[in-house]
């Protein structure tokens, strides 16, 4: 039975269903010349939805304190893991978009649905992170996805854009299949769908059965789809050229962590029981995602395929925090991704900037002599590179430091010795875009086209990149908090 508790422990979900609603309304009867009132509308309710999850003390007033909380006959939880999720994913939703009227404004393309699909998306991921249930998990995945395949081909008046958006419709379609495919043989052998029973009745099973280990493999086949993970990256580099930039800066942020999370839990929880069995599959994931990701990048000439390399190797990197596991090892996960995400929308926030004659741009040649033509921006992007190469005392090292520190304390040695070197190679494409920033002349037709929003968050991001050797305690205690709940004692 459903009660009134339940609908005010997801006030956040239900804040972002209301502000879908309203604002697809503003859309169709404003239209697109009052697209930047839909877009603030918009930033207000994630600024609702972020005070419902950031603080939660009315709710457990409510509830009487107890955490974590099963809802809706345990198919939504709601702990301290989905509350820190859902914080990043607000976050880099709104530097979204932010940066997207930015973008969209340099090529006159402004349409009021754009935040809506944005915000129907982050419902999705909201629904993911507190799912306890294959159904819960797999209703949030397809509503995310389904706002997804729009606004990869977004651009319509570009083919790169329609081309990317039919790729990742199909390929996501094949991937949603095949986790369908996984969870009947699971479900067909245990009986049900929710998390703690399924970890209940895997822990009193002696032998993994054949069928049930078909089932996990194809689901965790299909989650390494979503994290772009080698051999299931396929998709990654096509549609992250081939999207809008600010399109592709979401893909790259915000549904990946709310992807890695599913990930986590579903590894943690229901198939902690099997570790001897996937541990290995998740190894083969690591390794192949590090050393594609840092040999592919390196030749690499437009920026946002060069990012998606890098992210394919960042997904080796936080592999790494998961096959470590215990709590040290998903403290080092939750901290690397929350770093990432700012990371990431720094850079997105100076690229999104660069145009050439009068046209966005993603080569890598256009950043050429950009401290000349804004040291500000060019400053920023340097800090943002040293951070994502694992420079220190950058809070990107400090990433990297934590997780192939968890490595080595759970015995995976090789395997951090494997990411080491991966960095290694991987750092010499962020600093050939330093380079070519500091060493280079500008090109002809370059310019930048930056405003509050660019130059706000790209700012913020550098700071933040800095400013973590003054406080690492402090995220990293949280990060650790966090990781306690996901771990089932």
């Amino acid at each position: 039975m459903i009660e009134a508790s339940d609908f005010l422990l997801i006030a956040p979900e239900i804040l972002l269903f209301a502000g879908v609603l309203v604002t697809v309304v503003m859309a169709a009867f404003m239209g697109d010349k009052r697209a930047k009132t839909v877009n603030i509308a918009v930033l207000l309710f994630f600024a609702l939805a972020g005070y419902a999850v950031f603080f939660p003390n009315r709710v457990s007033d409510f509830m009487g304190g107890m955490f974590p909380l099963f809802l809706f006959n345990e198919q939504f939880i709601e702990d301290a893991v989905s509350r820190f999720a859902k914080g990043f994913i607000l976050i880099a939703s709104s530097g979204i978009i932010l940066l997207s009227w930015t973008y969209f404004k340099q090529i006159n393309n402004q349409k009021a649905e754009y935040p809506v699909l944005i915000m129907l998306a982050v419902l999705g991921m909201f629904f993911m992170v507190s799912a306890n249930d294959f159904i819960m998990l797999y209703a949030g995945l397809e509503l995310q996805s389904l706002a997804l395949y729009i606004l990869a081909a977004f651009n319509r008046s570009s083919a790169k854009s329609s081309e990317a958006g039919l790729k990742y419709v199909i390929l996501s379609a094949i991937s949603s299949g095949v986790l369908l495919y996984g969870l009947s043989f699971i479900y067909g052998y245990f009986g049900t769908t929710n998390f703690a029973e399924l970890y209940a009745l895997v822990s009193q099973t002696q032998e993994m059965p054949m069928i049930a280990a078909v089932g996990m493999v194809f689901v965790l086949a299909a989650l390494a789809f979503k994290i772009s993970a080698v051999p299931f990256h396929m998709w990654a580099p096509d549609v992250y050229t081939g999207a809008p930039s600010p399109v592709t800066a979401f893909f790259a942020t915000a549904p990946k962590f709310a992807a890695f999370i599913l990930l986590v839990r579903l590894l943690f929880q229901p198939f902690d029981g099997l570790s001897q069995n996937w541990i290995q599959a998740i190894i083969f994931l690591s390794v192949a995602s590090m050393v594609l990701g840092a040999f592919a990048g390196l030749a690499q000439s437009n920026i946002k395929r060069l990012l998606a390399y890098s992210s394919i190797a960042n997904v080796g990197y936080l592999l790494i925090g998961v096959i470590a596991g215990g709590q040290y090892g998903l403290q080092a996960v939750l901290l690397y991704f929350g770093i990432y995400i700012i990371n990431l929308l720094g850079i997105f926030a100076v690229l999104i900037a660069l145009n050439k004659n009068d046209k966005p741009t993603d080569r890598i040649e256009d950043f050429s002599g950009l401290s000349k033509t804004n040291p500000y921006l060019a400053f920023c992007m340097m800090i943002l590179l040293f951070s994502l190469a694992g420079i220190p005392p950058l809070a990107g090292f400090f990433a990297k430091y934590f997780v192939f520190f968890a490595a080595v304390k759970s015995g995976y040695t090789a395997l951090a010795v494997i990411g080491v070197l991966s960095s290694v190679i991987s750092a010499y494409y962020y600093l050939r875009i330093i380079r070519i920033m500091y060493f280079s002349e500008p090109m002809e037709g370059a310019a930048l086209r930056s405003d509050f929003a660019v130059n706000a968050i790209a700012g913020f991001a550098a700071i933040a990149m800095i400013g973590f050797i003054l406080m690492p305690e402090l995220f990293s205690d949280l990060s650790l908090r966090v990781a306690a709940d996901i771990l089932i004692e």
